[in-house]
């Protein structure tokens, strides 16, 4: 049972997807802050299922799809949901755009590299990209449920667009390095 913790924490990202999007059509404050407990929850969840794994030795190939597919799933529909709700709208959906654009490419690219063999490892760059669009996404989904002296919203945008731009960098980077082993 020990070997399947860090999975199922993984799995557990993926099943409050739902529950996040609901928490779009609860109205008031507490649809916001409902969004984001789930939302940040997802986040220790992604913490643990990886340290968990590496600590107990119990690393699987099952882990290591699952993990960044649940990544990308929950910070996709909340992108989604906030532009749908206009929780991200103007010219700061071009980040959100630019995010989950370069995520399916390197998806995509990651994919066929594996077929070849090629590892396409995680940056530290990347890391900052992920640490910038989670903050983002925590702000916006909190919204203007904040109290008055935390401007989430403004505090979010930025972060958005901070992690849009290091995020057109590290798929450049990816991209670039993966061109190498295409024909």
């Amino acid at each position: 049972m020990k070997n399947q913790i860090p999975n199922l924490l993984t799995l557990s990202r993926i099943i409050v997807i739902p529950a996040l999007v609901a928490s779009f059509y609860i109205s008031g404050s507490v649809g916001n802050w409902i969004g984001f407990a789930l939302f940040a929850f997802a986040g220790v969840t992604d913490f643990f299922d990886g340290y968990l794994a590496r600590s107990m030795n119990v690393v699987s190939p099952l882990g290591r799809f699952l993990d960044p597919i649940a990544d990308k799933l929950l910070v996709a529909a909340a992108l989604m949901m906030m532009v749908a709700f206009e929780r991200i709208s103007g010219l700061a959906v071009l980040p959100a755009v630019i995010i989950m654009c370069r995520e399916i490419m390197v998806s995509g690219l990651r994919e066929h590299l594996a077929e070849l063999k090629v590892p396409l490892p995680v940056t530290v760059l990347a890391k900052w990209k992920t640490t910038a669009q989670i903050l983002a996404i925590g702000f916006l989904l909190v919204g203007d449920a904040s109290p008055d002296m935390i401007p989430s919203i403004l505090i979010g945008d930025i972060l958005l667009w901070i992690a849009g731009l290091v995020t057109v960098q590290t798929g450049y980077i990816y991209l670039r390095t993966g061109l190498k082993h295409l024909d």
